[in-house]
This record gives structure tokens, C-alpha cells and sequence, in this order.
């Protein structure tokens, strides 16, 4: 099966991230036959030159300049108007994908064709691919992604490959500061989109120590809200899955970093 990869870069990724991303692009079991970069506002002269070694190299990649920096939601829709193939991999260009991640989510896709997402579990590490500090897992089959998606992000984002056509109709990424990708999840999930996780790990998600600052915050906790608010609007959620959701992840937002921190490890990591 053919399929496309679809990347955003902008100026302040670290070149040797880029080519850490690249070369496990480059190497999958199952190559891209198009791997699309959105160039998201000028970059560095280090990472322009990255972009030209492996553009060499590799033909099948191809580059979206854009004169300005507008956001991921932006460059990826962007983006995905470019991909030619219906099957697309989201791939974040500090990431690490392991060599038979493509492989094993194609295989979901023969198996089961009338799911649209397919993701995975990630591994977050710090530094280095062997410093792993969590395990974010995900429910595997389309009923109980749908009902988890009521409390919490159903999706990991980094690692989803999907079908252009089912994004497309559902308005692509849309606007909503953080949660841009559980909106996308949330509209395609009204609109009848099945989901499948696979039950292993098949990507290294790059963090950092102040990953759990990052998350906190009264802005960060109004957004939440707001955000709660309109998927309840939408008739995605109930009243009472918005006061419940609310009650908990307001107060996590406002909770010293520290004390997040051990509740996400405790509670949202495994």
C-alpha cells in the first residue's frame, strides 16, 4: 500500500533531531513513497542544510516552503493538500520512529479497512532513546477509543497514520490552542470515523524535563475549559463528562509542577 509522510519543521528544531527523524523515516521496513515537509516559516542555515543532504539522498522527499510561521494546525493542512497518496503517517521531525512502524499500521489497514485512524503507544524519553520515562498506552479497539476520547485525548498524535479523505471531510486541523489534535479526534469520532491502537509501542516521543511545566498553568487551564465547553456544545460529551472532566483536569492545571508531575506518572503515564 502506498502512503505519504507528512512532517512540520520550524525554525527552532535542533538539526541533529531532524536527521535522527529522518534517518528512521529513511530506514522503516515499509518506506513512503512521498514524504512531505512543510517548511513552517524561515529556518536556520543548519537545518536548510540538513534539508538539502537528505533531499538528495532521497528523491521521494519534498519540501512546502511558507514565508511565514502560521502553527502546526496550518502547516499540516498545508501539508496534507500536498500528500498524493490517502494513507498518510504524521511523523514530528524530533521524533523517532522504530524500523517496522509503518509496516505494522499498514497491516491494520489491510486487515480492518473500514477504520480510518490507526495509531500506537509512544515511548517518551529524555536525552536519549534508552532514557525512557513513560509509556503513554491507549485503548486498541474503536468502541473503547470512542468512549475514552470523553475524558482524554484518545490518540497519540505523533504516531497516527490515517486516511486523507476521512480528515478532509471532517474540516481538517482546525484552530484551538493545545488541542488541535483531540479536536480533529472529536470531530471525526461524530462523524462515524472508527479508530484502532495498536497495543505496542512504535515511536520514541522526544520530551523534556519541564515537559510537566509546559502543561500548567491559568491560561493552559482556561483553554482546557473552553475547550471542554465546546465539545459539550457539539453534543460530544455530556454535561456531566464536562463538570467531571473539569473537576479533574482544571485542578491539574493549576497544581504545582511537581505534584503534576507525580499525577502523571501515577495516573496518566503506565
Amino acid at each position: 500500500m502506498s502512503f505519504s509522510v507528512l512532517m512540520s519543521l520550524y525554525a527552532k528544531e535542533q538539526p541533529s533531531f531532524l536527521r535522527k527523524s529522518f534517518d528512521s523515516i529513511f530506514s522503516q521496513s515499509c518506506r513512503a513513497n512521498e514524504v512531505i515537509l512543510v517548511e513552517d516559516g524561515p529556518l536556520t542555515s543548519n537545518l536548510y542544510s540538513v534539508l538539502d543532504e537528505y533531499c538528495a539522498r532521497y528523491p521521494e522527499l519534498k519540501r512546502v516552503p511558507l514565508s511565514v510561521n502560521g502553527g502546526l494546525g496550518n502547516a499540516l493542512n498545508i501539508g496534507l493538500s500536498h500528500c498524493k497518496n490517502e494513507l498518510v503517517a504524521r511523523m514530528d521531525t524530533d521524533d523517532i520512529a522504530k524500523p517496522d512502524r509503518f509496516e505494522k499500521q499498514l497491516a491494520i489497514f489491510e486487515k480492518y479497512p473500514q477504520v480510518d485512524v490507526v495509531s500506537c503507544w509512544i515511548d517518551e524519553f529524555i536525552n536519549t532513546c534508552d532514557n525512557i520515562i513513560s509509556t503513554r498506552k491507549l485503548p486498541e479497539f474503536p468502541y473503547q477509543i470512542a468512549q475514552y476520547a470523553k475524558k482524554r485525548c484518545p490518540i497519540n498524535h505523533p504516531a497516527v497514520m490515517f486516511k486523507k479523505n476521512s480528515v478532509l471531510f471532517a474540516g481538517g486541523y482546525r484552530p484551538f490552542p493545545l488541542f488541535e489534535d483531540y479536536y480533529l479526534w472529536v470531530r471525526l469520532l461524530i462523524n462515524g470515523a472508527k479508530f484502532y491502537n495498536l497495543q505496542e509501542s512504535l515511536l520514541l516521543f522526544r520530551t523534556s524535563p519541564d515537559m510537566y511545566k509546559r502543561r500548567g498553568g491559568w491560561k493552559h487551564a482556561v483553554d482546557e475549559v473552553r475547550f471542554q465547553n465546546h465539545i459539550r456544545e457539539l453534543g460530544f460529551i455530556s454535561r456531566l463528562n464536562f463538570i467531571q472532566n473539569i473537576s479533574i483536569r482544571f485542578i491539574v492545571r493549576i497544581l504545582p509542577n511537581r505534584i503534576r508531575e507525580l499525577i502523571y506518572h501515577m495516573f496518566l503515564r503506565k
